[in-house]
């Protein structure tokens, strides 16, 4: 660091305070990366052949850290480590929890031994936690061949999930063929994902990337995820909900809904959703709600910057959806949707109709806005169509296929 010295070849009195400031930070951070206490899995007993089971060695290494008053490390080095239905709660005593992970962790191969579990690896009532790095295989594939073939097969484990927990952080985290949902965040505030890679067959059934329900100060960005169900998925009580630079397909799209399975379910508002590519996708941006009463609501959404490459459904509103028909036929969403803009939306449609609002005849949306759309049908030969019903908004610049309002 070079030194300012003043005319009498001094250190200048600002000078000298900023240096003094400078070391005294420099020492702060030396005496807290000496200080904080480390854990190595390895160490307590874990074994990187993904043979050995190693839970009790990671359920240790959290114990540890949770129960330390300093911040913590755990570290997973390099290696596959087979690790059976985990969770790791808090409180804690510190809120400066931090994993670092060069490795495969595995989930045993046989889907049995957590197929009725519902989640994998479970992180509960932790505030302050940071995960970096690492590769999540939930070896998903032998169960979703059974459940193709029709047997009687368990449902299957969530990947990952945070339950009531706030302050954290994930990054460049990998999930691999998960046996149901990827990513689960649920009950949280203030968590940021970014980097994210998740991979599983188009054909993998309920395996939604990154499901997002009852929390509030969520981010996703600069992420990759190709599936066989929503890339992103956005549950009731979601709002304040920030995603960008996300590229989607195989999937389902980015999709807010199910809403309104529930007579009785808080909202989703202030989505923004930005700067995202769909990949021959079922579905681009959609938002959808069971056709039955609800008290539900989605308001305050914009989708801005999308590119769509061969989407079968680019934008959408379906407010009758009605799986197999059971419990909904002949009734009308409860979910009010209002003020949804789609500003900057381009590519192509995999079907004729690229933009479709099929809203509820009692609750019909609101407040639609449509600005520099355009989208075409059979890779950019011919024209798209749109089509509206219940459905009111307005339409500037350029718009197509031109709007149906």
């Amino acid at each position: 660091m070079a030194l300012m010295m003043n005319s009498h070849g001094s250190l200048g009195g600002a000078s000298l305070l900023f240096m003094v400031f400078h070391i005294a930070i420099v020492s702060s951070q030396a005496a807290i990366a000496l200080s904080a206490a480390k854990y190595d899995v390895v160490s307590l007993g874990a074994k990187p052949d993904g043979i050995k089971d190693s839970t009790q060695a990671f359920v240790g290494a959290w114990l540890a850290a949770c129960g330390s008053e300093m911040p913590a490390t755990i570290t997973v080095p390099l290696g596959r480590f087979l690790v059976g239905g985990a969770t790791f709660s808090g409180p804690c005593k510190n809120n400066a929890i931090r994993w670092q992970i060069e490795g495969v962790i595995t989930a045993p191969a046989d889907y049995n031994v957590l197929g009725n579990v519902g989640t994998w690896l479970l992180f509960q009532q932790v505030d302050g936690m940071s995960i970096s790095g690492g590769v999540l295989d939930g070896q998903g594939a032998a169960l979703w061949a059974c459940k193709a073939s029709g047997k009687n097969c368990p449902s299957g484990a969530t990947t990952i999930v945070f339950s009531d927990s706030r302050n954290i952080a994930v990054s460049r985290l990998t999930s691999l063929n998960s046996q149901l949902f990827h990513i689960v965040i649920n009950g949280c505030q203030n968590m940021r994902l970014q980097g994210a890679k998740v991979f599983a067959s188009g054909n993998s059934p309920n395996t939604d990337g990154v499901h997002v329900q009852l929390s509030s100060g969520v981010t996703i960005m600069n992420s990759k995820i190709g599936t066989g169900d929503d890339c992103v998925s956005i549950g009731a009580g979601t709002t304040n909900l920030w995603i960008e630079n996300v590229a989607c397909g195989p999937g389902h799209g980015i999709s807010i809904g199910s809403l309104g399975k529930d007579a009785v379910e808080p909202g989703v508002e202030n989505v923004t959703v930005k700067n995202v590519v769909f990949r021959g996708t079922q579905n681009g941006l959609r938002i959808k709600s069971w056709g039955r009463p609800s008290s539900g609501f989605a308001k305050n959404i914009l989708f801005q910057h999308a590119i769509m490459s061969n989407v079968n459904n680019p934008v959408v509103i379906d407010q009758n959806y009605c799986p197999n028909n059971i419990n909904c036929p002949g009734q009308f969403s409860g979910v009010k949707i209002s003020d949804v803009t789609y500003q900057d939306i381009h590519g192509t449609s995999a079907t004729e109709v690229a933009v479709k609002f099929d809203c509820s005849l009692k609750n019909p949306c609101t407040g639609i806005r449509l600005e520099d759309v355009k989208l075409t049908y059979k890779n950019d030969q011919q024209p798209a169509q749109a089509s509206c019903i219940n459905a009111g908004g307005l339409a500037y610049g350029l718009v197509q296929p031109s709007s149906c309002f």
